[in-house]
């Protein structure tokens, strides 16, 4: 691949604005790969639209109506960074993408594991208030 990744400054403390750079870093890959043939484009247009689902969802996350849809939204945000993550994988593992590119690939998994994290605090958090609730009832 002839792109050259962006000059990064540290990464960014709020989870939104780290999963908008990763979004805009695949979209700038996928550029480069739409023009590498059929197979490339395609793998390209549906890896933008997991990533930039992603950051779409985790975005509306919190202003999900109940802490139900906060957590739905967070959980689909987690399959969409997977889907980016296994794309990536594939289009590495088939040369398409190089070792350029294996930044990229490594903030999927980071940002899986950031958001994972994340969904699990809020769901043991609602189960210790529930808990807490049945105990002054």
């Amino acid at each position: 691949m002839e792109h050259t990744p962006p000059a990064r400054t540290p990464k960014p403390y709020d989870i939104r604005e780290r999963l908008l750079l990763f979004a805009c870093d695949v979209v700038r890959v996928a550029q480069e790969l739409h023009r590498r043939g059929p197979i490339a484009g395609a793998l390209s247009v549906q890896l933008v639209e997991a990533a930039v689902n992603a950051a779409s969802n985790l975005e509306e996350a919190d202003d999900g109506s109940s802490r139900r849809d906060f957590l739905a939204k967070n959980r689909i945000a987690l399959r969409e960074i997977k889907e980016s993550r296994i794309r990536l994988r594939i289009l590495r593992a088939t040369g398409y993408l190089t070792d350029r590119d294996d930044g990229l690939i490594n903030e999927s998994l980071e940002l899986v594991k950031i958001v994972a994290t994340m969904i699990r605090n809020s769901a043991a958090n609602e189960a210790a208030q529930g808990l807490e609730q049945r105990r002054r009832d």
